[in-house]
This record gives structure tokens, sequence and C-alpha cells, in this order.
């Protein structure tokens, strides 16, 4: 339990793979937090609320906070921003979202190159954090560990706003991982979906390393490829797969489908002449071209 000056308000908008975690993981540190949904707080599971959560519409959660947390789609962003707008320039606003085409429809100017987390804070008008946006929910909720611990998670945050980043910081380490500096919300892309640093349960030690060796240009091939194997397995685009299948996949947040130690040895996406291997859990080769040996790429999961 955190010392009653440390408590904080908190709003959170989501309770899909990842909003629901944070709800209650944040309740559990001593916080005093506020959940709602798209669908009206009678919806909200009463698990949820088990540590002291309470479920409110999304007006409320958006009433008397110092942090709001959105855990909701990219595509769902503009249409909470006037309510977003009402808030106090003090309050911090975190977003955990990712772009994900197939679910969000094409936001030109994210295909462009537009950093999301831009994007994010021009559709709000306001300074956003960015945070467990690059964990997969299956981590989030089985493997955090307490403070101090030498193999504990670590994710990036990036912020422009030193206020918004030390908050930020010290609520994900409430949530039981480690927060590392990832800098300004224009570097934010080193931490976007397909980045090396994105759903591969680093420690602090390894971070660096992986946003250092992001490819901008190549990020959405590998977030589109990842997707294609989650759809291939689920036998269709739009069923979420639960927090059994280990991490990353686009849901009722904003997750997308990493392929753990179930899936196939070899398996066949009918997707633009893509066929994926997947090997050991630390590594796999996505091969593109129409059989041959055209366009391999090897995607190593550090640290593991």
């Amino acid at each position: 339990m955190i010392a009653e000056e440390r408590r904080m308000k908190i709003g959170i908008l989501g309770t899909g793979h990842i909003g629901k975690t944070l709800v209650i993981r944040l309740s559990e540190a001593g916080h005093e937090v506020k959940v709602a949904n798209s669908r009206g707080p009678e919806t909200i599971d009463p698990e949820l609320l088990s540590a002291g959560a309470r479920a409110v519409t999304t007006e409320d959660a958006l009433t008397d906070v110092e942090v709001v947390i959105l855990s909701i789609p990219l595509n769902r962003i503009a249409d909470i921003a006037p309510l977003v707008a009402r808030l106090p320039d003090e309050t911090v606003v975190i977003d955990t979202s990712n772009y994900y085409p197939f679910r969000d429809s094409k936001i030109q100017v994210i295909e462009d190159g537009k950093v999301e987390s831009l994007w994010v804070a021009e559709q709000l008008d306001r300074p956003i954090a960015k945070a467990w946006n690059a964990i997969g929910s299956a981590s989030l909720a089985k493997k955090g560990k307490p403070a101090g611990t030498p193999d504990r998670i670590a994710i990036p945050v990036a912020a422009d706003r030193e206020r918004d980043r030390q908050i930020t910081m010290k609520l994900v380490s409430d949530t039981g991982l480690d927060a590392f500096d990832a800098g300004s919300l224009a570097a934010s892309w080193r931490q976007q979906a397909g980045a090396p640093v994105y759903c591969t349960d680093l420690t602090l030690s390894g971070i660096p390393a992986a946003l250092d060796a992001a490819e901008k240009d190549r990020l959405p091939k590998r977030r589109d490829l990842a997707v294609a194997v989650m759809q291939e397995r689920l036998g269709d685009g739009t069923t979420n797969p639960d927090e059994d299948w280990g991490g990353c996949r686009p849901s009722g947040d904003h997750h997308q489908g990493e392929a753990d130690r179930r899936l196939h040895p070899r398996m066949a996406v009918d997707r633009g002449n893509v066929t994926v291997l997947w090997g050991r859990r630390d590594a796999h080769a996505v091969e593109v071209g129409a059989g041959d040996a055209r366009g391999i790429e090897r995607l190593r999961v550090p640290g593991r």
C-alpha cells in the first residue's frame, strides 16, 4: 500500500486486455481508481472492482482526477477528445494505444510516417505521455514484480512534460514494472508495434539497445506480419485472442497477437504470399515472397 500523500485519483477508460489489468494493479497499489468503458458501468466485471476501483460513466471517469489513462483503440481517440478538453492542464493523460490499420482503418498521416503519439496529442490538443503500449497483456497481468527485483520487466515511457514523465514512470512501477525514460513523444516511434522493444519483456539494461535498434520504415511490415500470424491462427480477422495467447494483440484496448510456443512450427499465412515459419520462442523468421528465398527477415527477441 502506498503512503497517503502519494495516493492519486485516476480515471481509466477501457476494460480490454490492458485496461483491466491497470485497473486492478493501480487499485491494489492504493490509488483511487475510477473505470469506465463504452458500454456502461453496469457491464464492468465486478472482479475489476475487487481492490477498490469504482465503475462509473466515461464522463465521471474524467471528472476530479489527477491522471487519466486511455486504454482504448486509436480510432476512438477523437470520440473522447471533447471530454478530455475539459480536463485541467495539469492533469496527466497517458495513452496506451497502438495503430493497427486493419482495426482502426487507415489513418493516412500515420501511414505517411507521423509518430502515433504525436497524432494522439494533436487529436486531444494537449500533452500526453505514452506507456504500457509495448508490453503484452499476459506479461502485464502475470509477470509484475516488486521494485528492485533483478529480472523485473521494464517498459519505455515517453513524454514531453517532465511532470507527465515522472508521474507516469511512478505509476508504471506501481503496476509491477520498471520504467525507462524513452525521451520525447517525437522519439516514441521506437516503442511502436513492430519495434524491437515491443512485447519482448526486456529488463532495464536491455531497453536502450532495443530502442536504438528500431528502424522506423520497417515497423509497419513487422507489425502487419505479426497480425497476419494471429489472424491465420484464429481463422478470422475479428476474433480477439485471450491472454493465454501470451502477449500483444489488437484487443478492446489496443494490443496485437504475439505467437507463442503453442503455434505450429510452420504455418502458411495466405496474405500477400507471406509464409511465416515459427521455431523457438526466442526467435522467428518471416519469409516474404512466393516460396523462394527473397526477403528473409529474422526477428530476434533479445533477452530471452
